[in-house]
């Protein structure tokens, strides 16, 4: 028996098809558009009191850190499987750029050429976010490995021209050492040589300014000390009509990981007890103050809060803010 709603199903798919052969007859079909695979420029832009604070995205690295965390691979897997991730996992390096309306300070430099081809746009996204190399006024580092320090020159000539350029004594002391890169192992030698390479011309102009220590570097900002990753491995404090914001650097790397087991370190650790230590502490405060988090390798823009939840952390990315 012959059924109206059927009848209608049918004119409709016959109209649908007339259409399909007349937009197909008339240009190319819209698939047929090349993929940009390319995502808006790796900055994000947010107040702090009366501080302007841009997060800066020098690309990102897969690293296989179910072979780098310290436990066993197998846990490693099924923790990012959880967090529907998978090793080699693909980690976000991060910059931070203050500025306070009398100074423009950058924490850390991003890679450039030194940690592989995926990485290096932080000056790219600095000039994207408004600013220019040359307005920066001093570049605080969290210590000196090739991807915090790696930016700092740009063929071969400092990329920031006009910054006085700052770290701990203890880790610059160790990095910068002739005697220590001979000791090292093979394999550890050309971490000492990216931190010579990029710093050394900076030194030699003698706008090289390590500190010892906790320190007040400018008004609103201080260093605190954060050893155990490196030597002087370094946080930073900013500051500014009552809200806080504290820049860790390396105290974490992996967020499926080591939020919920924070004793878990990597093997870029260089004390990994004391770095343990020094993630506790840092975050516990920052927990309990509502302190704003920034880390380095926490996916972009790496910015959050912690919650503490017994013996772990929960975090709570910032919500997106369009500047107004």
């Amino acid at each position: 028996m012959f059924h109206p709603t059927l009848s209608k199903i049918a004119r409709a798919a016959a109209l649908a098809t007339t259409m399909a052969v007349f937009v197909g007859g008339s240009g190319p079909a819209l698939a047929a558009a090349p993929m940009a695979k390319v995502s808006a420029p790796g900055y994000f832009r947010l107040m702090l009191g009366n501080f302007e604070i841009t997060a800066l995205s020098d690309g990102t690295v897969d690293l296989p850190v179910d072979q780098l965390l310290m436990e066993p691979p197998g846990k490693t897997k099924r923790l990012l499987a959880a967090a529907f991730l998978a090793a080699p996992l693909e980690t976000s390096v991060n910059a931070y750029l203050i500025n306070t309306g009398k100074s423009l300070v950058l924490v850390d430099t991003g890679a450039a050429g030194l940690f592989g081809p995926t990485l290096g746009k932080l000056i790219a996204n600095l000039k994207a976010s408004g600013y220019e190399p040359a307005q920066i006024d001093e570049i605080y580092l969290t210590h000196l490995h090739p991807d915090h320090v790696g930016g700092l020159l740009a063929d071969g000539v400092p990329a920031f021209p006009n910054a006085k350029v700052r770290a701990d004594r203890q880790d610059s002391e160790f990095w910068l050492s002739q005697e220590n890169m001979a000791k090292a192992p093979e394999a550890a030698k050309g971490f000492f040589q990216g931190a010579m390479n990029s710093l050394n011309p900076y030194v030699a102009a003698g706008k090289f300014l390590p500190f010892a220590g906790d320190t007040e570097l400018l008004p609103g900002i201080k260093s605190s000390s954060a050893y155990g990753h490196t030597a002087g491995h370094t946080n930073y404090l900013i500051e500014s009509d009552g809200k806080k914001l504290l820049l860790v650097g390396d105290l974490i790397h992996v967020a499926a990981v080591q939020f919920n087991h924070p004793a878990v370190t990597i093997v870029f650790d260089g004390a990994p007890k004391a770095a343990a230590a020094a993630r506790a502490k840092a975050f516990t405060l920052a927990a309990k103050d509502a302190t704003l988090v920034g880390a380095a390798h926490l996916q972009f823009p790496g910015l959050g809060h912690l919650r503490s939840v017994g013996k772990t952390y929960q975090w709570l990315p910032v919500n997106y803010t369009q500047m107004r």
